[in-house]
């Protein structure tokens, strides 16, 4: 098992999204909501959010699908959106459109008390990946769906098939001692990678008519005004970011500096001028609340 796949597990913690990677999350917050835009545009059509509905967006950061659900379902409908980050919900609040009813609660929606039957939507644009006990907190959260309810979530697939890691882990092998094999179903970024595992974790919680497809779109990856402006930024994410940061935490400064020459010479690899663009891969993943 090479750094590439063993980095990502363990990533992303409950402690760590309640200190220094929500912190990093906020910092980021512009360049990562537009990479992570197009999935989550994709998810909301599967979701098909409707005029008057009532949603709870799970895991939602700092708010941008809760803003879009809320202008889905209109003034009639209601927008809970739930997150453990209290960073990332303080920057919500901060940035939320004045003209849309949305709202919003530190809570970890896997366990806290939430209304039964309560919504008609359930939805998550990478918020579910991180459950100690995903069976356990997919069932609690189904109780707060209406019968009839919807479920829809896009998840990452493989750390293999996702350039934000792929390409800078893989560019470091050489300099990093690697690390021994991760559970691939340990709470973590790419927990949800095998399909049927998915599959199995909505059946075991309740769920019924439960569909996976792939959805595979390039990710704009750092900003700048020109080429090497997009690359510098993309290096700088990488290292601000994702397990890049963590393989690198404590280590001489002289190995960060080769580090970050390997990272951006294999992001030079990439098109993109203003944004460098790389490959991303994910589950667009939809059920429904059995109907009394």
């Amino acid at each position: 098992m090479k750094q590439t796949e063993a980095a990502e597990a363990g990533i992303h913690r409950v402690s760590d999204w309640s200190g220094s990677t929500g912190d990093n999350w906020v910092s980021n917050q512009i360049r990562l909501d537009a990479m992570l835009e197009v999935f989550g545009t994709e998810a909301l059509a599967a979701a098909a959010p409707a005029m008057g509905e009532r949603v709870l967006d799970i895991g939602c950061g700092a708010g941008a699908t809760s803003f879009a659900l809320a202008r889905k379902v209109g003034p009639d409908g209601q927008v809970l959106g739930v997150d453990i980050s209290q960073a990332l919900l303080d920057q919500a609040r901060r940035i939320a459109p004045a003209d849309i009813s949305v709202s919003f609660e530190r809570a970890d929606a896997g366990e806290a008390p939430l209304p039964q039957a309560a919504f008609d939507l359930l939805f998550s644009r990478f918020g579910v990946m991180f459950f100690d006990d995903p069976a356990r907190a997919f069932t609690h959260m189904r109780r707060a769906l209406k019968p009839g309810g919807r479920l829809a979530f896009v998840c990452w697939r493989g750390a293999k098939e996702n350039d934000w890691v792929r390409l800078p882990m893989g560019a470091i092998e050489d300099l990093i001692p690697i690390q021994p094999p991760a559970d691939p179903e340990a709470p973590g970024p790419f927990s949800f990678g095998d399909q049927a595992r998915i599959e199995r974790i909505l059946g075991q919680a309740g769920f019924a008519d439960v569909a996976t497809r792939p959805f595979d779109h390039d990710i704009p990856f750092g900003r700048g005004e020109n080429r090497n402006a997009a690359l510098d930024d993309a290096v700088a994410m990488a290292f601000a970011v994702g397990p890049l940061s963590r393989a690198l935490a404590d280590r001489p400064e002289c190995l960060r500096e080769r580090a970050a020459s390997a990272v951006r010479e294999a992001f030079e690899r990439r098109p993109g001028e203003t944004s460098v663009m790389i490959d991303g891969a994910a589950w667009i993943v939809t059920a429904r609340n059995p109907a009394a």
